[in-house]
């Protein structure tokens, strides 16, 4: 009798653990049970921000929960990134982030976030998108070949804008210097708005951009679109030349990504993959984005790993032989 009444103590035992866990997993896979914040670490109104909040819709209809974007701006982005590292890991705040912030800021800046960036667990991937180089309406050329030789005719004449030093412009601005073999200049600014005003009245040459943020003054013709830097499907920049045509190895692109705090259980993040996935396919969602020169790119936490190990690599080059550094 005793030897009965114990095996059926362990008997309970063992069926409630297994309650518990089944409980647990339950609750953990219950993803979204609230509304869910997407962190942007850029203003309103950029490429990041149109993304974010086009996607927030989809997920808010899907999802049948709110889903709302919240812009940190400023600080290298580094603010937002520590917004999103603190935050509970339960899935209901999420970071959509660049590629700048993710691998350039670290590798620039001691001040650019590596300890938050390992504090975040990346879930997918979300959208490319070539860069364009633009000139003044008023530098007489019409494409990279005629760039280049009016470069090397006119040696430290030419200029580059950009946003600031250590940037996605600067530094396709330092790859299109090393692969030309010209002598062109960097001129930083405080923000894009000074870069682009001086762009328009000819006080700079040129400059790398995503196509939205100049799409409307080329339409205009105060700026000239030469040529993509990488491939896309996007009809906005897929008709454009390639950079790479005219200089072999130049390639690059932005891409954006969706990051979640570190201790995210998986089972939380394959939903947050799962949910991303089904609305980044949603054909209404890719056709707003495309027209705009953005290309929607659903995929794995590994292809953030893998976009991020190829970029590191690809521009610690650059880094180190133009010898940038913002501190």
């Amino acid at each position: 009798m005793l030897n009965f009444s114990a095996h059926s103590l362990v008997l309970l035992a063992f069926s409630v653990l297994a309650s518990l866990h089944l409980g647990v997993q339950a609750q953990t896979s219950a993803w979204p049970n609230k509304p869910v914040k997407l962190i942007v670490p850029y203003a309103a109104g950029g490429p990041a921000d149109l993304v974010a909040r086009e996607l927030a819709l989809v997920l808010t209809a899907d999802l049948k929960q709110s889903v709302t974007v919240e812009n940190q701006g400023g600080g290298m982005g580094v603010p937002a990134l520590g917004v999103v590292a603190r935050a509970e890991p339960d899935g209901h705040t999420l970071l959509l982030a660049a590629f700048g912030n993710m691998v350039l800021q670290p590798m620039l800046s001691k001040r650019g976030g590596a300890d938050l960036v390992a504090k975040l667990k990346p879930v997918s991937t979300i959208s490319t998108g070539p860069h364009v180089l633009v000139v003044s309406a008023k530098l007489p050329v019409k494409s990279i070949p005629e760039l280049i030789d009016f470069a090397k005719a006119n040696p430290g004449k030419v200029s580059f804008a950009s946003a600031g030093t250590g940037g996605t412009a600067h530094l396709g601005m330092e790859m299109f210097k090393l692969l030309s073999k010209t002598n062109v200049l960097h001129v930083p600014y405080k923000g894009s708005s000074g870069a682009v005003n001086d762009l328009i009245s000819g006080e700079v040459s040129a400059m790398f951009s995503s196509l939205p943020s100049l799409q409307g003054l080329a339409d205009k013709g105060l700026v000239k679109v030469l040529a993509a830097t990488s491939p896309s499907r996007s009809a906005a920049t897929k008709s454009l030349p390639l950079m790479a045509t005219t200089l072999p190895g130049f390639d690059y692109n932005t891409w954006y990504a969706m990051y979640a705090p570190l201790n995210t259980p998986k089972a939380v993040t394959d939903s947050i993959n799962m949910a991303l996935t089904k609305a980044l396919k949603t054909p209404a969602l890719v056709a707003k984005i495309e027209a705009a020169g953005t290309e929607l790119q659903p995929g794995s936490a590994e292809e953030v790993q893998a976009w991020t190990q190829r970029d590191t690599e690809k521009w610690a080059k650059v880094i180190r032989d133009a010898q940038i550094a913002i501190d």
